[in-house]
């Protein structure tokens, strides 16, 4: 995989109150392409940001049911990716790439 597969793989980083929290016990948090693999998440992540992946954990967040301006419409359902890093590594997601 090279780095244009790695940039489909990793969408965004999420960069909520709940995120920085893990980000203590060395943990980043990115939104991800549904159909990517643990596998290619930390070989992406390994290769954009150079540092070495202890595990990865991933969920889906299933779609909403919104309504704006009296018109209702389902969210689409989302993947995220818990990566831990090694110690000693480390990702300021701030930045950007």
């Amino acid at each position: 995989m090279d780095k244009i597969k790695a940039y489909d793989v990793i969408l965004s980083p999420v960069i909520t109150e709940k995120a920085t929290l893990v980000s203590e016990a060395n943990q980043v948090i990115f939104k991800v392409a549904s159909t990517a693999t643990k596998k290619d998440i930390k070989f992406a992540v390994e290769n954009l940001f150079n540092v070495k992946v202890k595990g990865v954990n991933t969920h889906v967040r299933k779609g909403k049911l919104k309504t704006f301006r009296g018109k209702r419409a389902l969210q689409s359902d989302t993947k995220q990716a818990i990566v831990t890093l090694e110690e000693g590594h480390s990702i300021d997601v701030t930045t950007g790439l």
